[in-house]
């Protein structure tokens, strides 16, 4: 016998707003109408066939609508739900957060007319039959149990995953996995702090919950790294992506409202690590924002770990670099530091000829050599780990991957915006423009894009040093042969030399000189340090004049940094290549035409 639409559903539902449980419930089967999509999610209208109600699909249930289990005019069996007010409106909004495709779409909408003996279907009032919930007995059994577990038994649990905006009552149960410190500020209101904390749930889901004034110093001692809590009464909003640090549509906020309790007595569950991976060759776009990326890649070296002392308190701190690459056929330098450095930086150096593969959530991006990426203290390393991407991946290495060309997500950037354009087209300005503001970047550097030609290099100045192969720092002759590396610890052979020069480049504005480091100097003098030292050291310098020459006038996109720097007493811009790429001509053009057009508009 087909199936048809459950009788007087929607009254069931609007007479149990936020059910204690599904097995309380008959079943709820209704017809889909009108099924849109809205941004990740999908609205759709149900039907009992005598009453309609506005209904949302969450996030997590939009595959059943795209591989064509939920259909419009089909029907579906609401499996758990909670019923919310449409802000401003005298009306009601069904959340659907669990349920069952039954019937593929029905010929035309499902229409019951009413019965005129008036012995149809009576519904008992459900409200009445559960004015006491099993978990309300049971909770007034226990009057001594602790509050966490009471409001355990008397709450349903909402995962993170179901939550938005439009919910008003729920309860969520998370763990702190990030806290941040107790902040002030002061704007036009007056003076304020704030605090924010990440939180996850069981599923591994993740929100940024914000606090501020009462609310931040009440909860700033209550919250505490790693502790389990059930939290109520706080509200969401759409997350500024330029601030938020987790991968989630919205963003909490708590006031001093918000009931937050502990879980203590309980079972505490290990939230399970949820990733979001940017392929390398798409990287460019998060340089230098606020927002943290997850990657997965086969390592391809793995340096010693190097010592680095802090600018901001002196001490020193552990650093090692590894490169990894991906199916994109791009490669990129990840620093891990401190402990990430020691430990899990020393077990990727004892494996590295087995090619693990690395799995690394919340990494910050930076414009160093173009672009790379920096572990931060929530950073999470997983090193092989079982999963299709990792397999994936070591299937792709294996076959394919290993005798492969890689290149440096950094190197030759392309103007497009796909690809780390951003890097080079966005903020462009003249060097006039750099140079007449004398105060650019006193409180932190700033970064630029210009297009510009080297017009003046003097070939008397020292253009290089000598370098460990290892770790690149600067070596020291060592006493009877060979030379020193204070980074590494050990004496070598031999060095190489490595750029850092200073020259001076020319647009149509003006000039400005450029501090050049080594990846950006080969790319500009054209051929590598040891080379170009080769070629000062035959005949009478001739060809190395040459070399320097044939660099100089040729257009180039430069993305730089600008910091004031104090010498001799004296105030001086210091402008150093972050990037450089040689100039596409047909992306050029467009930039330029995109310019013009913004100009006339």
């Amino acid at each position: 016998m087909a199936k048809s639409v459950s009788p007087d559903a929607i009254s069931v539902i609007l007479s149990n707003p936020t059910p204690d449980s599904s097995a309380d419930l008959p079943e709820l089967i209704v017809q889909v109408l009108d099924l849109k999509a809205a941004g990740n999610r999908y609205t759709f209208t149900v039907t009992d066939g005598k009453t309609k109600l506005k209904a949302i699909l969450q996030s997590s249930l939009a595959s059943e609508v795209i591989n064509g289990n939920i259909q419009n005019l089909g029907l579906i069996r609401v499996v758990d739900y909670t019923l919310n007010d449409i802000p401003n409106k005298n009306e009601k909004y069904l959340i659907v957060t669990k349920c069952e495709a039954v019937s593929p779409p029905l010929e035309a909408e499902v229409k019951i007319e009413p019965k005129i003996e008036g012995t149809g279907i009576v519904l008992k009032p459900k409200q009445e039959v559960v004015t006491k919930s099993a978990a309300q007995i049971v909770n007034e059994q226990n009057k001594n149990m602790a509050p966490s577990a009471r409001m355990a038994m008397t709450r349903r649990v909402h995962p993170l995953a179901s939550l938005n905006p439009y919910q008003g009552n729920w309860t969520i149960k998370v763990r702190v996995t990030a806290k941040g410190n107790m902040r002030t500020y002061k704007n036009a209101k007056g003076e304020g702090c704030v605090f924010n904390v990440e939180l996850t749930d069981e599923d591994g889901t993740q929100i940024q919950a914000t606090m501020f004034g009462e609310a931040a110093r009440k909860f700033f001692e209550v919250f505490q790294m790693g502790k389990v809590y059930y939290i109520s009464k706080g509200t969401l909003k759409v997350a500024n992506k330029q601030y938020k640090t987790v991968q989630n549509d919205y963003e909490m906020t708590l006031n001093e409202y918000s009931q937050v309790e502990e879980a203590v007595n309980e079972v505490a569950f290990i939230p399970e690590t949820k990733f979001s991976f940017v392929p390398i060759d798409q990287l460019g776009p998060y340089v230098n924002q606020k927002e943290l990326v997850d990657v997965i890649g086969v390592v391809q070296s793995v340096s010693p770990t190097m010592s680095i002392r802090r600018k901001i308190d002196n001490e020193s701190v552990a650093k090692r670099d590894i490169v990894i690459a991906d199916d994109t056929k791009k490669t990129v330098v990840i620093s891990l530091w401190s402990d990430l450095a020691t430990d899990l930086g020393q077990r990727l150096l004892d494996m590295a000829d087995e090619s693990p593969v690395v799995a690394i959530k919340s990494l910050r991006v930076s414009d160093f050599q173009g672009v790379s990426l920096s572990t931060v203290s929530k950073s999470i390393i997983e090193i092989n780990p079982e999963t299709p991407d990792s397999q994936k991946l070591k299937s792709w290495y294996s076959t394919e991957g290993k005798e492969t060309s890689m290149e440096a997500v950094g190197s030759g950037l392309s103007p497009s915006m796909k690809a780390g354009g951003r890097s080079l087209y966005s903020d462009r300005v003249t060097l006039d423009q750099i140079t007449s503001n004398p105060s650019l970047g006193e409180e932190k550097p700033v970064f630029y894009s210009t297009r510009a030609s080297m017009s003046l290099i003097k070939p008397d100045q020292t253009m290089w040093y000598r370098a460990c192969k290892t770790c690149k720092k600067k070596v020291t002759e060592a006493i009877g042969s060979g030379f020193w590396c204070e980074g590494c610890q050990k004496n070598e052979d031999n060095c190489s030399l490595k750029y850092i020069l200073a020259a001076k480049f020319s647009d149509v504005s003006g000039g400005a000189w450029f501090s050049v480091f080594n990846d950006e100097a080969e790319k500009i003098i054209g051929c590598s340090a040891d080379e170009l030292d080769s070629l000062k050291s035959q005949g009478d310098g001739s060809d190395y004049q040459l070399q320097l020459k044939k660099a100089t006038w040729v257009p180039l996109l430069f993305r730089v940094s600008v910091q004031p720097r104090e010498y001799n007493n004296e105030k001086r811009q210091r402008i150093t290549v972050r990037s450089v790429a040689p100039v596409d001509f047909a992306a050029e053009s467009k930039f330029l035409l995109e310019e013009i057009s913004s100009m006339k508009a």
